[in-house]
């Protein structure tokens, strides 16, 4: 494929490694420095685009990319207020868009046994439950992408939590995150139940960023050639 790279940083550089190893080519790469080169000329050749810039220029981003008719991978998290208008224009084009928190497989994995885990402990109240992520200090939202989806996912599983926070005090009704930022950090999270008798954790700790990137471009892989919305879930087959 020939792919665009809308965002040029740290996480578009490895992305650009996998891409060329997986023998695509990357045609257009677009940051800061080349904003004129966002154009629906340039975006013609391309089969699929993948952007991580950040939560200000992500929602614009993605709707370009939808009205120049290019399918879209997003990973760029703290916007998801736009989220619905993003899946309306994506119908109104009869365009080709695919979000997720994150990208990475095994993070994927983690979610569906993080919604198992939150179904086998309702009712078990003797257990508090909390999240924790830790990433670099780069990172420009907290919590993260990946926490607040953790936190949703036990909220519709498990009725003790009613609301997440991201800051103390908090309530017995809410779920807590704690967010820290710690170089060099790709990415940390935890989701622990917690009583006075043991606790039980699982876990996800990212070596380096590789493992995101591998997932864009399966994600872009998978979209091209599509029309609609997608989740990593149709990549990696789990069904509903």
């Amino acid at each position: 494929m020939n792919i665009a790279l809308v965002g040029y940083g740290k996480m578009g550089k490895i992305i650009e490694e996998v891409a060329l190893a997986r023998g695509h080519r990357v045609g257009l790469k677009i940051d800061i420095s080349n904003l004129d080169d966002f154009n629906f000329d340039n975006f013609s050749a391309i089969d699929a685009a993948i952007e991580f810039t950040g939560p200000h220029t992500a929602f614009q981003n993605v709707l370009k990319c939808i009205e120049f008719g290019t399918p879209i991978v997003c990973g760029s998290t703290g916007w998801l207020e736009n989220l619905a208008q993003v899946e309306q224009k994506c119908t109104e084009y009869n365009g080709s868009f695919m979000y997720a928190s994150n990208f990475s497989v095994g993070v994927n994995i983690f979610f569906e046994v993080n919604k198992k885990l939150a179904q086998l402990m309702e009712g078990q109240r003797q257990y508090d439950i909390s999240i924790t992520e830790i990433h670099h200090t780069q990172k420009k939202d907290a919590p993260s992408g990946t926490a607040i989806t953790l936190a949703e996912q036990v909220l519709a599983n498990n009725s003790a939590k009613t609301a997440w926070v991201n800051s103390e005090p908090f309530e017995d009704h809410e779920l807590l995150i704690k967010s820290e930022r710690i170089d060099p950090y790709p990415g940390f999270h935890e989701v622990k139940y917690s009583s006075a008798i043991d606790d039980i954790q699982i876990i996800h700790n990212a070596h380096s960023r590789n493992g995101f990137a591998l997932g864009a471009v399966l994600a872009a892989e998978f979209i091209h050639g599509k029309k609609g919305i997608f989740t990593m879930k149709d990549v990696l087959g789990f069904g509903n």
